[in-house]
């Protein structure tokens, strides 16, 4: 079984994956990630997302980001991780951020170190909470 997918178990005791639950929940997390950008889009002034279907473009771009991308960034900062106590990590989310900001051109728009920081563990933290709350409830 790996992460992620949803099973059930069927007939003969063997587990089935079923892939209606996994793309609703996947459908769902790309909507409350761009839900999370219209938040941090409305609170911050370093942030800039021009609507919300770019806002969903950008959450399938994160995402894609933070599946292939991130694991790499997160062995390279490992070292400076470990150093700093984990203060670090929030740098590779700044880079995933900067990286979507580059993709979707001008219609996602990040601007400042500082502000950057503030926003991408804002955006860590409340997809965190509200995946907990709506997300995985989706998959029950």
């Amino acid at each position: 079984m790996s992460k992620g997918e949803i099973y059930k178990i069927g007939k003969n005791n063997k587990y089935e994956i079923n892939k209606k639950d996994d793309f609703i929940s996947f459908c769902v997390g790309i909507l409350v990630y761009a839900a999370v950008l219209m938040i941090a889009n409305s609170l911050f002034k370093g942030i800039e997302v021009e609507n919300f279907f770019y806002a969903i473009i950008a959450a399938l771009i994160l995402s894609g980001l933070n599946y292939t991308i991130k694991p790499i960034l997160i062995y390279w900062t490992l070292p400076l991780s470990i150093m700093s106590f984990g203060i670090a990590y929030p740098i590779v989310n700044m880079i995933i951020l900067k990286l979507c900001d580059l993709i979707m051109g001008s219609s996602f728009n990040i601007y400042g170190f500082f502000a950057t920081f503030v926003i991408a563990i804002f955006i860590s933290v409340l997809k965190i909470i509200l995946d907990n709350i709506i997300t995985k409830n989706i998959g029950r």
